[in-house]
């Protein structure tokens, strides 16, 4: 049949980009243009920004293979980069071309990107960051790798039942993905297990006799730059296990046993942090960081011989980064592959290591930093073990040279904790093998100095340095917010995409009234679209006008969401007990995951939505004050999310952030921060002014004083009659009246089990700094000049600076921008 017969109109083609797409539609997608679904569609265009992609891809991988570039490897357990279709198109300057093609489907760009999943490939900061870097790295023209686990199921997705959080497979590939390029003929074995057979003379060495081996087979994903032909390379590891199934077995009607070895190994890369609250959940997990980091150092090194012979210039050609402890196994793999199969002596190997390896600490908190016991290790990589002993011996003896007799040093910086059960400390195995290691904070960088590392800077103090988070401005502002993008475009021009130090100029505009209420008008729009998703997802109405409180994050106990929580509850009994006073409307959002082993964040959770049910139903409040949660919380959520914030919750308790990303987001978009002096709070404050940030709460040093002093929780609960009534409240059962002892253990968790996060101690700073924010908020003005100047303020966040940063002080490649 003519191509032309298939189309509901009998024109021909308007434009390259609309033959484009009809030729996807037929030849790809098998789908006749004029009856093709919005995905057929979607997947139609999304084939024409690949084929620019490809020709990008293949242009600069052989101008670094031809030029025998120096690249920087990125290896992180997660890569939160949500949907590709708007960021391809404007990455290739597409979007309009694209757009007018689609409207002759009768579709938008919009509505055909709301089509694509989630890439279901990271879950909270840590991948968003990592996915962000990629993002700059690529248009900052760095000859660059990601490397990850192609997730088959994601870490899960998040469903509220009964105001439960409920887990589900994130089943994002379940109709496939136009993004991904497998690469059949790269693939590597990983192997695990067995024992290891002595060298039998100084000139040999130990063999391992693994017992079993699967298979990392690669899937490529094109990162885009912006302003640039050059792209970043995401390459992912599916686990293939080698015999697919047991063939007889099958035919003997024992099915199960049939796929019993398949589904032992490739379980690896199925889920995002398995349940570790299990010997098996744990001994996947291991298996899990082993797999891509193996696979990802194997083909580093099968990279450079093809460019260079041998490995001898490997530290001159080739930056490893660690983000977080996940991949450290690393530092143990590379000496193994080195040593045992590259023929290096264990000196030359350990040198080469160390220059080629650096490393991002994300946490100050002792207990978050990933150990695993020996006898796991042992048992999983007993090989990697020796390795790491042998690493640590010799390190010891280096350290014990500083402080000759000090073992309680020593047993500080030993890469085996021998306190109980011995573990394998993986942030100190990456700091020994690292030549840079980085906070991603100026405070979260001085105290890792100070406390947790604070005996390894003392041995190396220029190992330690700091690299501030950032955020891709394309992603976040662009892409996320075009309404209030275009705004800025009219006003101070286009140039802030790669320069977001040029959002400063905005400045004196904040004194306009006229571009005020634009930035208002801007504003409610996005209010009135969040608000529709809420209505959406949730079922409840809420009103556009209200000042929207937002905090989206993961749920985790040191963020603080029950702190507000307990602010929601002690503003709803205040508005009971005076309801004729002005209260502001306020509709308090909340959203995130808790890890799926994590009762506590859990129970935070069906918290928030017991309150809500209680709250938003309460014909007394005349809907001033609502309360939801927003289910299945990532990367395209938050795109809604951000640009319709009034107000950002970054809460964290003084000392425990890291730095944190989505503070940086949302003021991005014009929300203005309430916080805790912590993280990347303190510079955001630094950047936008005092007056131009609501800070509250105990600062790092008052926290540990307190906690030195002996902090006693249940004296201000006993002693302070608001926080007496909203405890009371929960522990007794207002918001759960069918169970009304559901939340007696968490209320008991503060007034007797500590208060770890000191929420009581930080309670009435952070209620009277709550009522500064009504008070500003009265004034539309006055909040619009401090929201514009929150925006003006944020050009030092860019992950472009972050990441030249990098590029510079820590891999040693000169970025072109």
């Amino acid at each position: 049949m003519p191509e032309s017969s298939t189309r509901t109109a009998a024109a021909a083609p308007a434009s390259t980009a609309d033959a484009a797409i009809e030729r996807h539609l037929l030849h790809t997608v098998a789908a006749a243009p004029g009856q093709a679904t919005p995905t057929e569609i979607m997947h139609a265009v999304a084939q024409v920004a690949r084929e620019h992609l490809s020709q990008r891809w293949v242009a600069g991988d052989s101008a670094d293979r031809a030029a025998k570039a120096r690249r920087v490897y990125y290896l992180s357990m997660e890569f939160l980069i949500g949907r590709t279709l708007s960021n391809a198109l404007a990455a290739l300057d597409l979007k309009g071309e694209m757009g007018k093609a689609a409207a002759a489907h009768a579709s938008t760009l919009e509505d055909l990107a709301a089509t694509e999943p989630d890439a279901a490939l990271g879950n909270g900061g840590l991948g968003r960051l990592a996915a962000c870097f990629l993002d700059s790295m690529a248009t900052q023209e760095l000859p660059s790798f990601g490397y990850g686990i192609r997730y088959e199921f994601g870490m899960f997705k998040q469903a509220i039942q009964d105001g439960r959080q409920v887990e589900g497979p994130d089943a994002w590939l379940e109709d496939g993905t136009p993004w991904e390029f497998p690469r059949f003929n790269v693939h590597y074995p990983v192997r695990f297990g067995g024992w290891v057979e002595p060298a039998t003379d100084p000139s040999r060495v130990p063999t391992w006799r693994h017992a079993g081996e699967v298979n990392a087979k690669a899937y490529d994903m094109v990162i885009p730059g912006h302003g640039t032909q050059r792209v970043s390379t995401l390459r992912l590891w599916k686990a293939v296990a080698p015999a697919q199934i047991d063939l007889h077995a099958f035919n003997t009607g024992d099915y199960s046993r049939a796929a019993e070895f398949k589904n032992q190994y490739e379980n690896i890369s199925w889920v995002l942090y398995p349940n570790d609250s299990t010997p098996a959940g744990r001994e996947l997990r291991l298996r899990q960081e082993y797999f891509f980091t193996s696979a990802s150092i194997q083909d580093i090194l099968a990279r450079h011989l093809a460019e260079h012979g041998n490995l001898a210039n490997l530290a001159d050609k080739v930056a490893i980064h660690l983000n977080d402890t996940h991949p450290a196994i690393g530092v143990a793999e590379l000496m193994r592959l080195l040593v045992d199969e590259h023929g290096f002596g264990w000196m030359s190997a350990w040198a080469v290591t160390k220059k080629v390896f650096s490393y991002t600490n994300h946490t100050l908190m002792p207990e978050a930093l990933e150990t695993w016991p020996v006898s796991l290790m042992q048992h999983v990589l007993p090989r990697h073990l020796e390795i790491i002993f042998r690493i640590n011996a010799e390190f010891l003896a280096e350290a014990a040279a500083h402080r000759p007799g000090d073992n309680d040093f020593l047993r500080r910086l030993s890469l085996i904790d021998e306190t109980g059960e011995r573990r394998v400390r993986m942030a100190h195995l990456s700091i020994v093998g690292s030549h840079k290691v980085n906070g991603v904070s100026a405070l979260h960088s001085d105290l890792l100095v100070q406390t947790i590392f604070a005996d390894f800077a003392s041995l190396w103090p220029d190992r330690f340095t700091n690299m501030t988070n950032g955020v891709t401005p394309r992603r976040w502002l662009a892409q996320a917010n075009p309404s209030l993008s275009s705004l800025i475009d009219s006003t101070i021009g286009s140039g802030w995409r790669l320069d977001l130090t040029q959002l400063s100029r905005l400045k004196p505009h904040a004194e306009r009234e006229d571009f005020r209420n634009a930035f208002l008008a801007v504003k409610h729009a996005n209010k009135a679209r969040l608000a529709a998703h809420i209505e959406a997802t949730t079922g409840v109405k809420v009103d556009p006008a209200s000042l929207f409180d937002v905090q989206v994050k993961r749920i985790h106990e040191y963020k603080r969401q029950l702190l507000n929580v307990l602010q929601v509850v002690a503003r709803y009994q205040a508005m009971l007990a005076a309801p004729q006073a002005d209260w502001v409307p306020r509709t308090v959002i909340f959203a995130g995951k808790a890890a799926s082993s994590y009762v506590a964040a859990k129970n935070v959770i069906r918290l928030i939505h017991d309150i809500g049910q209680v709250i938003n139903n309460d014909a007394r409040l005349g809907g001033k004050l609502k309360l939801v949660f927003i289910p299945n919380y990532g990367v395209s959520v938050a795109e809604v999310i951000m640009p319709g914030a009034d107000l950002s919750e970054q809460i964290s308790t003084a000392g425990t952030e890291a730095s944190g990303t989505g503070n940086m987001k949302l003021a991005l978009n014009g929300a203005l921060t309430i916080g805790t002096d912590d993280g990347a709070n303190i510079e955001i404050r630094e950047q936008v002014g005092d007056d131009n940030i609501f800070i509250f709460g105990l600062k790092t040093p008052e926290v540990a004083a307190a906690k030195q002093a002996g902090y006693q929780p249940l004296r201000i609960y006993e002693s302070h009659v608001q926080i007496k009534a909203v405890l009371d409240a929960i522990a007794g059962g207002q918001f759960s009246p069918d169970e009304p002892g559901r939340y007696r253990p968490l209320v008991d968790s503060l007034l007797w089990g500590g208060d770890h996060y000191m929420l009581l101690a930080d309670f009435d700073s952070y209620l009277e700094t709550q009522s500064k924010v009504d008070a500003l908020y009265r004034d539309r003005q006055a909040w619009a000049k401090k929201a514009i100047a929150n925006v003006a303020g944020m050009g030092f966040f860019s992950s472009d600076r972050t990441i030249g940063e990098y590029a510079r002080q820590v891999w040693g490649i000169a970025p072109k921008h």
